[in-house]
């Protein structure tokens, strides 16, 4: 199914309306990748404090290969969207190959290293010792198809450079549903199936990303967008080098966040499984909250993109204005949900107290920086659509390591978890400012280069 907007329409139709267009089909697919993400988690919950405490350790190993992937995405539609628009056609199919071969080589290096290494990784997550030979059931599957869980995310990264968002968001939506279904009956057994536990849940999503692998890989070569066949001035090493100059960067703006989370695993470590449990419930109920951002971080950079690609810099700013109304708009009203719902959500998840009043703590403060998480997330996915990862880079450095993980510190100094949680949210809210500034400052600099060229060549 393709997607009703085109190239032409992205740099001549109202903002507002194409973004809406552009945004709605994917949003319905991350919320509900995402739902039974969360889903996930309240069945290993059932299992007890401590499996659940043992796969919220394994969420920055996981996320770690995940931004990865991610960033492998960012490179694959930015690269092939501008040769789309340009009339390459033939380069655009071949670089997609090359970008689904390339990302799952390096997939499957990462996840080698992974394996290797996993004992000294948790131990510097000061996972206790009774949970590694959960984490160990758990992460010896994910890591073995992890290969398969990259091939979709670049896959759908080559549909939307396409203009295609409708596709990608039923490809992450049947992903989902299979995990939720797969998730109950390999975690706790049906009939002649045995109850696996932790590793019941891992088996689960790699079953749901090999039909997502081959799924995406059948669709891309039915509507034409992948091809062997290299054209006339093409190289795969050249190829795959426009793709990572873009995309190795991305992902490592991308596999920050992780790392920062991995850090503040090890602080929030010092409370107990119970706040490591908390803190894991809390963040997948983040990628839930957060839907709209990740889903507008899809869809806007390809509008930002092929405007800034044709010098329409006010067009540029217009999306990227409205997106920022838009999403801290939004995520007030979701706070407020969450603020009313949060004794209920601990419920679900947890019949542990102790469990369940962190879960409502992490609640009760940080989704209120959310919307200023949003800023930045778009901020860095906008820097990115225009050829600048490095700024996105260095954007996720100061967020993380200068602000984000330094306040939640000196936060839980002051006042345990409380005062971490608070950290969190005052650091969101001064880089999102930040992030603002340099983007406005980057695109008036651009604009004035422009129009510097422009008065050169009518000389």
């Amino acid at each position: 199914m393709a997607s009703a907007v085109s190239a032409r329409s992205l740099v001549n139709d109202p903002i507002p309306r194409t973004l809406w267009q552009m945004t709605w089909p994917v949003i319905i697919g991350v919320l509900t990748l995402i739902s039974f993400n969360v889903v996930d988690t309240f069945f290993v919950g059932m299992l007890g404090t401590d499996p659940l405490a043992a796969v919220s350790f394994t969420f920055p190993v996981t996320f770690t290969v995940v931004s990865l992937a991610i960033g492998l995405g960012i490179g694959t539609s930015a690269v092939l969207a501008r040769k789309r628009g340009a009339g390459r056609e033939e380069h655009a199919r071949f670089d997609g190959t090359i970008a689904l071969v390339a990302s799952a080589l390096l997939v499957a290096s990462l996840s080698v290293v992974g394996l290797l290494l996993m004992d000294p990784i948790f131990a510097a997550l000061q996972a206790q010792e009774r949970l590694l030979p959960l984490i160990h059931d758990y992460m010896y599957i994910w890591f073995a198809g992890a290969t398969l869980l990259v091939i979709p995310m670049v896959g759908n990264a080559v549909l939307r450079s396409s203009g295609d968002t409708r596709t990608p968001s039923l490809i992450m939506a049947s992903g989902g549903l299979l995990n939720a279904i797969f998730d109950p009956i390999l975690i706790f057994g049906l009939g002649p199936v045995p109850a696996l536990g932790v590793q019941g849940a891992a088996l689960a999503s790699l079953i749901s990303w090999t039909i997502g692998t081959v799924l995406v890989l059948w669709y891309l070569k039915y509507k034409d967008l992948i091809s062997l066949k290299v054209p006339q001035d093409a190289h795969p090493l050249r190829s795959a080098r426009q793709i990572l100059a873009i995309g190795m960067p991305a992902a490592g703006a991308n596999m920050l966040t992780p790392l920062a989370m991995a850090v503040l695993t090890a602080i929030i470590a010092g409370y107990g499984a119970p706040a490591v449990a908390a803190f894991g419930v809390g963040t997948r109920l983040e990628s839930l909250a957060s839907v709209i951002i990740l889903a507008l971080s899809m869809s806007l950079p390809p509008l930002i993109s092929q405007n800034f690609g044709a010098m329409q810099f006010q067009r540029v700013k217009d999306a990227y204005t409205t997106a920022l109304r838009a999403v801290i708009v939004l995520q007030l009203g979701i706070y407020l949900l969450l603020l009313v719902t949060a004794p209920y959500i601990a419920m679900v998840f947890t019949d542990d107290p102790e469990v369940a009043r962190l879960i409502r703590l992490f609640i009760y403060i940080m989704p209120l920086g959310y919307g200023m998480q949003g800023v930045i997330i778009l901020t860095n996915s906008s820097f990115n659509a225009m050829h600048a990862p490095m700024s996105a880079l260095w954007l996720s450095i100061v967020r993380l390591f200068v602000m984000f993980v330094p306040l939640s510190y000196i936060g839980s100094l002051l006042a345990d978890m409380t005062g971490l949680f608070i950290g969190g949210v005052v650091a969101n809210f001064i880089t999102a400012m930040l992030a603002w500034y340099w983007f406005r400052r980057f695109l008036q600099k651009e604009w004035a280069q422009d129009v510097q060229n422009s008065q050169q060549e009518a000389v």
